[in-house]
């Protein structure tokens, strides 16, 4: 049995409609934390059970009869994330599932300046020390962050950011119909090939883009990372998401998130879904 973690959520979710397409639905499970926001999934004969990352006997009646895991990452940063990492890891060997597939990223590094990376870097030693067989799946960035970026630029006309990199953004239905076929018909070990969509596209561009998007003039205008902070600041977010944001545009500066690759485009046999067509879907126009 294939069993999807995660499954109330946006990635989750979509990949197990992207699987639902592919393979009957009593061969998948899913382990979510609330099985009454997945009762739709029971209707439609997938199995679903209480799983969740902190209760690992819990966890291990959700893996039961696993073949594959798609470990769907939790987004906890810290110890208590990678505590919660490890311990589905943990549960997957127990359940004597023969692969474990991880939701990493393209900027997985134990250096970068952006807090998830770390995270996921620290995911993929844990994978590898379990000895089982894994699949840490090289996602680009996702693109449904841009919109929260792009914030309230419709409004003011001007997209105030500090000096940032080019980014492959991707979609979350690309990525999961990628992983659908990843689970079903790749035998990949190790780190996938990057998964992105087909450019990379700088803040810049973005303003460009959404300009022509909405018809008036969006600026970009470039702050140093103090002024950004101030900015964020003075609009009521927390500190520990203006670290995470500001580590975001460091590491694009540094290039972590500026590769692509055709590996997505071959998984779905297509090109994946262009920023522009995104963002016509997405903002709040």
């Amino acid at each position: 049995m294939l069993i999807v973690t995660g499954a109330n959520g946006k990635l989750g979710r979509d990949v197990v409609e992207q699987l639902l397409k592919r393979i009957p639905a009593e061969q998948m499970g899913v382990s979510v934390r609330d099985v009454s926001q997945a009762q739709d999934l029971e209707e439609r004969s997938v199995r679903v059970r209480h799983g969740d990352f902190v209760e690992a006997e819990n966890l291990l009646h959700a893996f039961e009869g696993a073949s594959q895991v798609l470990l769907v990452s939790t987004g906890i940063l810290g110890d208590a994330g990678i505590r919660q990492h490890q311990t589905a890891i943990d549960t997957a060997r127990k359940s004597g599932a023969g692969r474990v597939l991880y939701t990493s990223h393209i900027g997985s590094s134990s250096t970068s300046y952006f807090p998830p990376m770390v995270h996921h870097a620290a995911t993929e030693d844990l994978l590898e020390e379990s000895g089982m067989r894994h699949t840490s799946l090289r996602n680009g960035f996702y693109a449904s962050s841009l919109v929260g970026l792009i914030g309230d630029a419709i409004q003011t006309g001007e997209l105030i950011v500090p000096e940032d990199g080019p980014i492959a953004w991707t979609t979350h239905s690309d990525l999961a119909q990628a992983t659908a076929v990843i689970l079903t018909e790749k035998n990949w070990d190790g780190p996938s090939p990057n998964l992105t969509a087909s450019e990379a596209i700088d803040m810049e561009g973005v303003a460009a883009m959404v300009s022509d998007i909405v018809g008036r003039p969006i600026y970009r205008k470039v702050v140093t990372d103090e002024e950004y902070r101030a900015y964020l600041t003075a609009q009521g977010f927390p500190e520990v998401r203006i670290a995470i944001t500001l580590g975001l545009f460091r590491a694009s500066r540094n290039g972590d998130f500026a590769q692509t690759s055709n590996a997505l485009a071959d998984l779905i046999g297509r090109p994946p879904l262009t920023l522009r067509d995104f963002l016509k879907e997405s903002l709040p126009l």
